[in-house]
């Protein structure tokens, strides 16, 4: 292990918030309402859109896995978050920090696919309105959540492979609120010119591509909507458009803050900032825009609580 056998580090400390001692309360009461807010309004959209037939559309089922996701995500690490607040203690084994890595990597991973499939989604309805039934099938729906899912998973493998052969055996103190690729490469001990080669590569096909296919949907759909006549047809076609706008602005907009950087730049605390921003706030937001910017979401709702 390159010379450290004798002083492999087996356990790892989270600093998490702790230059911000005076404000762990807050902090503990802030992130508890949030992230019980993330459970209920995601499991909310699930559950409508399970339970109304209407919803049992592409557009509807897209939507379902993103709340999916939006659960999944932060219970890898906001759990762990609002523990070390309440305990003052930010002690993570070295095998669960790489668990941690392994699901935050393969969560965020399938939702960037997931994000240009939804884009992908709304450009067949406007675009080819006619033939939308018969393109987006039961069976093209289903392969492309299953790719999402395991872009995000060979992604994660790749980077928990190459993370766990990384030597520690320095400072164990992570400079962060959970453990991610980029404060690991911080402490590390060894050569990681591999492992941020591929970190950047892998962010230029799952991130720049996917947005890439996301901007290249809207551009179609902008140019079909700008020659629609009546002009209820058209905003009405943007309204079908506007929740996911919205969201893919939040998602990318807060993971470029948190992983677009030099790795020296995790001890800013900007940092702490973006992911924050990525693991507590976004999953949060993403049901509230739905709920109030789509008609249909809106309309279950109102049937749902009215009964």
């Amino acid at each position: 292990m390159d010379g450290c056998n004798d002083t492999f580090v087996e356990n790892f400390i989270l600093l998490g918030f702790s230059h911000v001692p005076h404000l762990r309360l807050f902090l503990f009461c802030i992130f508890s309402f949030l992230y019980i807010s993330t459970l209920l309004g995601n499991s909310l959209i699930i559950q409508l859109i399970i339970n109304d037939h209407r919803l049992h559309t592409p557009m509807y089922f897209f939507l379902a896995n993103l709340s999916v996701l939006d659960i999944l995500s932060p219970s890898v690490t906001v759990p762990k978050m609002i523990c070390d607040l309440y305990t003052e203690e930010g002690g993570i084994s070295f095998h669960f920090c790489i668990i941690q890595l392994f699901f935050l990597i393969t969560f965020a991973g399938s939702e960037c696919p997931l994000l240009s499939v939804m884009a992908f989604d709304r450009y067949v309805a406007i675009c080819n309105p006619l033939h939308y039934t018969n393109i987006m099938s039961y069976n093209l729906c289903s392969r492309l959540l299953g790719g999402a899912w395991l872009v995000g998973l060979f992604y994660s493998l790749l980077h928990t492979v190459l993370t766990t052969n990384i030597s520690f055996c320095g400072s164990n103190q992570i400079n962060h609120i959970f453990c991610d690729v980029l404060p690991l490469f911080q402490i590390a001990s060894s050569d990681i010119t591999l492992n941020l080669s591929l970190l950047y590569v892998s962010a230029f096909f799952n991130g720049v591509c996917n947005f890439s296919v996301i901007l290249s949907s809207y551009g179609s759909i902008a140019s079909t909507i700008k020659r629609l006549k009546s002009k209820k047809e058209r905003i009405k076609a943007f309204s079908t458009c506007s929740s996911h706008i919205v969201v893919v602005s939040v998602f990318y907009l807060t993971v470029i803050s948190t992983y677009f950087g030099p790795v020296g730049s995790s001890q800013e605390p900007r940092d702490r900032t973006g992911a924050v921003l990525y693991t507590v706030l976004t999953p949060v937001m993403n049901p509230i825009i739905y709920s109030f910017r789509n008609n249909d979401v809106k309309n279950g709702l109102k049937k749902q609580f009215t009964i």
